[in-house]
């Protein structure tokens, strides 16, 4: 599978097409994405060309005339490869190549290869390889068509079928086919272990008394720097794409002596791969079982209305569309005043970076979990001092009274411990 990067940083020449906004945003600030992909992958932009279409080339995508501008374009940048902002097939993508005579890759595999770039965890090392196989399937015939007409013209090869009228070309496409799916089986295998890992953890974490907030937005937005002014999680925070990949957990202590559990995911992004979403489903799990999103939008960009659109629809895939959230409009220092964008949830203005209105955004969350303690009396055998102490780590603990063995006790705690400590309280004698 071709890779953007090499150990010789690679130029690229950005190739987009026209066809109408889509999701609103306009060819030429999806190109600018583009570029900010690129140089987040590694590699240096050399030229952009972009064009208006009624319809794209079905053999080149961008048409003949073009793809003879674009090679030259290359020749004189010294261009190692092109990167066309939209999704290629694969006869296209091997057309173009054989036309620009470089490396072609799109959108969806420069994303791929960022991804690999910067996972980490096993699980997220797996889902990553899973994308990349998943993506290469459909495109083998790329490495072999040149062998795949060994018998005669017009296909017979293929059509024929009969004894002595396979050639070496389709042979190996059919071995290296089987041998991807065989990987690509146990590559799944291997992540359902690791995904049933994270389930058992997810679910001890479902036993400990705090609900979880899960930070989400499109990529860049700053939800690494916000995990870090709350929590001081030493995420990486960098002012690129999809610096976060493996979600990050924190305990976040809220007013009132409420504590959530604050996990950072990774961000979306305009034309996020399929492949991507289906292979990260187990990461995008923390944001399908969270009580809260805090939806965190750059308030500084032209483009934020846009952005929450994508990040809603993409929430509507996953299934956490119907998840309550807060819309924390970051950056809101360079915003002049603010971005104003049409919502339905609660908004709270914030810098992540200078850490204004994180007081506000914290009281926010609290308030959402405002039914979330109860008081509660119970009568607790003595050895119970897990029990006590997660009560007190909880909430407020009001008495404690030991007598014979018990200990009586009056706390105001989230309804999950308090649920804990009534199941496990002796009857008064």
């Amino acid at each position: 599978m071709h890779s953007v990067t090499t150990e010789a940083q690679d130029r690229a020449i950005l190739v987009g097409i026209e066809l109408g906004a889509a999701e609103g945003i306009s060819t030429e600030e999806s190109i600018a994405e583009l570029h900010a992909l690129v140089l987040s992958a590694g590699a240096s932009v050399g030229a952009t060309v972009s064009q208006k279409l009624k319809a794209a080339d079905p053999r080149t995508f961008i048409g003949k005339g073009k793809a003879g501008e674009v090679r030259e374009l290359a020749q004189r940048t010294g261009a190692t490869v092109a990167v066309f902002d939209d999704a290629l097939s694969p006869a296209q993508a091997r057309n173009l190549e054989n036309e620009l005579k470089l490396r072609v890759i799109d959108r969806s595999q420069l994303i791929l290869d960022i991804f690999a770039q910067r996972a980490r965890s096993l699980e997220g090392k797996l889902q990553v390889e899973i994308a990349q196989l998943a993506y290469l399937q459909p495109r083998l015939t790329r490495q072999w068509s040149h062998l795949s007409r060994v018998r005669g013209g017009g296909g017979g090869a293929s059509a024929g079928g009969g004894v002595g009228t396979r050639g070496p070309g389709e042979t190996q496409l059919e071995v290296d086919r089987r041998r991807l799916r065989e990987k690509l089986t146990r590559l799944r295998i291997r992540l359902r272990d690791v995904e049933r890992t994270r389930s058992i953890q997810r679910q001890r974490r479902l036993e400990v008394p705090y609900p979880t907030v899960a930070l989400v937005g499109y990529t860049n937005s700053g939800k690494s720097t916000l995990m870090n002014s709350l929590t001081d999680a030493a995420v990486e925070a960098a002012n690129r794409p999809f610096s976060t990949l493996d979600p990050t957990i924190r305990r976040l202590k809220l007013p009132g002596r409420l504590s959530v559990m604050l996990a950072d995911t990774v961000g979306f992004i305009h034309r996020l791969p399929h492949g991507l979403v289906d292979a990260f489903k187990a990461t995008l799990e923390e944001v399908r079982t969270a009580s809260l999103l805090v939806h965190v939008v750059d308030a500084s960009s032209a483009l934020a209305a846009e952005r929450v659109e994508i990040v809603d629809r993409v929430l509507r895939e996953i299934g956490a569309g119907a998840t309550p959230r807060i819309v924390a409009m970051n950056k809101s220092d360079l915003a002049g005043g603010g971005a104003r964008i049409a919502s339905e949830h609660d908004s709270v203005a914030i810098s992540a970076l200078r850490g204004d209105g994180l007081d506000d955004l914290c009281a926010a969350i609290a308030r959402r979990f405002s039914g979330f303690r109860q008081e509660v009396e119970v009568t607790l055998a003595a050895s119970r001092g897990d029990l006590i102490a997660m009560a007190r780590r909880d909430g407020e603990v009001i008495s404690e009274e030991y007598s014979n063995g018990t200990v009586a006790m009056r706390a105001i705690v989230s309804a999950p411990v308090a649920g804990r400590l009534r199941k496990a309280a002796i009857a008064r004698t």
